[in-house]
């Protein structure tokens, strides 16, 4: 429905990408997402009011093919090698009909990604992709390719994306809107610097191009009858040998960087036995389990050290924060990283390792924010501590904080941190999820051996019916 006094939009899905319901849901989940502000300083959480009061302005833009991006704001983000990322924070505005574009091309895209990619895809994850790879592992592929491209997002060729673009997309108004996003340019210290390839990570727009851009692979890959898994711009195919394997890495190669003119880290991609190799933070350390089932993974080499790491930041004694929102941020972060690695085999190392320790570390925090012997006794009976116990306890020391906090495990355990205190009683939690992992597991395997065996049957009719045909 157009809006009265404004020029009709030229295609159906101009209508649908400035429509109000579109414009609102994008505004929505750009201030969900939040994020730091682009060079206009404007806060995600302002995104649902600003387009309130310039929607009209944006949806006439947009017809008129007047809309300009602003230029995106050039960060730096530590990775765990030591080097840095490079995103683009496009301004509100920009995130806006970024997320709204997206909205409106994701069902003309999503039925020709393949289904071997499952990067920023709709009911697609991570949890998914490493399910694949080790069903792969468990049919005999112990080999992999492990592709690292340098630099993926910085060296998209703008006329080859434009052209696939092209293949799926007749209406010129949303493709005009992603070729002025792609040349929207970056502020780098203060001066704009042109953007001839790449699509700059951190808007909502650079997930949908990225699969875009790397589709043709992954249908190449398929008419090949390669085995492999892709999320964004994380690639690992699987083989039955080691020559199969280090000839898949040389054709593949290839074929990406002289067809989609990427560059392949040769350093990092390598052809490996799928035992010990790594995808998307996980490490395999079998490939098969009991009975052909999938084998055994675990977090990779520094992953553990990094949530360590933020625990112990968010437990510092001297943080000079309530308990209360300690134990808050400690669940939360351990949460989603559990999460994350809940398929991964855990038991062991939380129970004997990591949790002893965190709980010893909030013990300390308690005994150094409550200072004083009279507030301990005071706190502890709160918590419902028996006061036989507290009278038994005879060391008040503020000597020593870390053995204190080893001392105080008989007054305040396990049970009450998670009872009274309320931190998460995470090997519970793990517990669940890994055994939902492990189901799921096996209700995949059982579907697809169900479909195989359907399979199967409908071929030997085929057969029969053909050779009772060919006596008749």
């Amino acid at each position: 429905m157009t809006r009265e006094g404004m020029a009709v939009p030229h295609t159906v899905l101009c209508e649908k990408l400035i429509s109000d319901g579109n414009l609102f849901e994008a505004a929505k989940k750009v201030q969900a997402n939040g994020g730091a502000p682009g060079i206009d300083g404007m806060k995600a959480s302002e995104a649902v009011k600003y387009i309130q009061a310039n929607k009209e302005k944006i949806a006439g833009e947009i017809i008129a093919r007047k809309y300009k991006p602003s230029p995106v704001k050039r960060v730096e983000i530590p990775k765990d090698n030591g080097k840095v990322r490079l995103l683009g924070i496009p301004t509100v505005r920009d995130r806006i009909v970024q997320q709204a574009l997206v909205q409106v091309l994701t069902p003309v895209f999503e039925p020709t990604f393949s289904e071997h990619s499952y990067g920023y895809r709709p009911k697609r994850s991570a949890e998914d992709a490493v399910r694949l790879a080790q069903a792969y592992m468990a049919e005999g592929h112990e080999w992999v390719v492990d592709l690292d491209m340098s630099k993926f997002f910085d060296t998209v060729d703008h006329d080859i994306l434009m052209g696939f673009v092209d293949r799926e997309l007749e209406d010129k108004d949303p493709r005009r809107l992603i070729y002025v996003f792609l040349k929207a340019g970056v502020l780098v210290n203060g001066q704009k610097e042109k953007t001839p390839l790449g699509v700059p990570q951190g808007g909502p727009l650079s997930p949908l191009l990225a699969n875009i851009y790397l589709t043709p692979f992954d249908k190449e890959m398929e008419k090949r009858g390669r085995k492999f898994v892709r999320y964004a711009d994380d690639i690992i195919l699987f083989t039955k040998s080691e020559w199969a394997a280090r000839r898949v890495l040389i054709n593949t190669t290839r074929y990406l960087e002289k067809k989609l003119k990427l560059k392949v880290n040769g350093e990092k991609s390598s052809a490996r036995p799928a035992k010990g190799s790594d995808f998307l933070g996980f490490t395999f350390q079998t490939t098969r389990g009991e009975e052909g089932a999938r084998g055994r993974c675990v977090p990779k080499d520094g992953k553990k050290e990094k949530l360590k790491a933020e625990l112990k930041e968010l437990t510092k004694r001297n943080r000079g924060v309530s308990l209360e929102r300690v134990i808050r941020e400690v669940n939360q972060t351990m949460k989603g990283w559990l999460a994350y690695y809940a398929r991964a085999s855990l038991t062991r190392w939380l129970s004997r390792e990591l949790l002893p320790w965190l709980r010893r570390r909030i013990r300390q925090y308690m005994w150094k924010l409550w200072k004083t012997a009279k507030n301990r006794k005071r706190q502890m009976r709160k918590a419902g501590v028996e006061e036989w116990r507290i009278q038994r306890f005879k060391s008040w020391s503020n000597r020593n904080w870390w053995a204190m906090a080893k001392a105080i495990h008989c007054l305040i355990n396990n049970k009450l941190l998670v009872t009274y205190y309320k931190l998460d009683d995470f090997e519970a939690r793990y517990g669940y999820w890994h055994q939902r992992r492990k189901a799921k597991d096996d209700e995949l395997d059982e579907n697809e051996y169900l479909v195989r065996q359907y399979e199967e049957e409908q071929e030997m009719r085929l057969l029969a019916d053909v050779g009772d045909s060919l006596c008749w």
